[in-house]
């Protein structure tokens, strides 16, 4: 007789996702440059690129550059604003059969309520990520950096939203720990582990930085040990699911994030030099799975023995 495939739905607090498999904002666009390279519909879910309460023009050019096993970016959360993407691009991201989990970023702790207050009700989205952690942008760690105002944030946003809230966080602190509990404490469904690390790149011969605005967050291969790190840790102190994001590029990378406490994992840099990367693995999570006997995800989750 043969055995059933795995089941790969996992369930991040109140949010359902149909596989693990999902995409970091700001590496997949607003999806439309996907399609025809990717089965949009086939992915756990999709985070658009950050938006934020009005438009902005983002970081001074240079704003991306490769480094060794990784890549720096300096965008600063270019975008045309929330009315802009709900007017836009909400509709056609409604119509592709995923969850789409809408990530925003505010200056003050007022902008993430009222913008989540302004997406309640908006037909297609299925949960929020709360951009706390963005290095790029001034203050963008602000609320990533301090439990007290992680907490607030988190819960202001609980307080106006029924949607499930993802809080995304930063490495760039000396204990992620317990901004993991403020985030729980404030009322989370799930935590997104991790954002990129501070970095630069320097051109000796010009005497200057490489990125215009100077520094930026560092993405790929070059983190994936840190975020290991960081997943393994916090599963080990919160009691809310976490999402796995630094470095996957391979089946491989999947299974690390998962037996490390993640219930779920984002793609990102990848996306850039192997679009169709996500559709890759996929194909080969359930014989990953049953490769350790494992008839769902669930069972997978945080084994690792040490």
């Amino acid at each position: 007789m043969t055995a059933s495939p795995p089941r790969l739905d996992v369930r991040l607090g109140r949010l359902h996702l149909a596989n693990p498999i999902t995409v970091a904002s700001g590496t997949f666009g607003y999806a439309r440059e996907m399609e025809g390279l990717v089965d949009l519909h086939r992915l756990g879910g999709i985070l658009p690129k950050t938006i934020t309460q009005l438009p902005r023009p983002g970081n001074p050019p240079p704003r991306t550059c490769e480094t060794a096993a990784g890549m720096l970016n300096s965008i600063g959360l270019d975008n045309d604003g929330i009315e802009a993407f709900i007017e836009k691009h909400i509709p056609y991201l409604a119509s592709l059969g995923t969850a789409i989990v809408v990530s925003i970023a505010g200056k003050t702790r007022q902008e993430f309520v009222q913008m989540a207050a302004r997406l309640e009700g908006v037909a297609g989205i299925s949960a929020l990520e709360l951009n706390i952690s963005c290095p790029n942008v001034s203050g963008g760690v602000d609320f990533g950096t301090d439990p007290a105002a992680c907490e607030q944030v988190v819960s202001g946003v609980r307080a106006v939203s029924s949607l499930p809230i993802l809080a995304k966080l930063t490495p760039n602190v000396t204990d992620i720990t317990l901004i993991a509990r403020a985030a729980e404490d404030g009322g989370a469904d799930a935590l997104s582990l991790i954002n990129t690390c501070l970095g630069m790149a320097v051109n000796w011969r010009k005497l200057r930085p490489v990125l215009g605005n100077i520094l930026g967050g560092l993405s790929g291969p070059a983190i994936k040990p840190i975020a290991l790190r960081i997943v393994y840790q916090v599963a080990r102190t919160v009691k809310i699911p976490l999402v796995g994001i630094g470095g996957i590029a391979t089946i491989d990378d999947v299974m690390e994030f998962l037996v490390a406490g993640a219930t779920a994992v984002q793609i990102g840099t990848a996306n850039f030099y192997h679009p169709t990367v996500s559709m890759q693995i996929l194909d080969a999570l359930p014989g990953a799975l049953a490769e350790l006997g494992a008839s769902c995800v669930d069972e997978v989750v945080g084994t690792i023995n040490v």
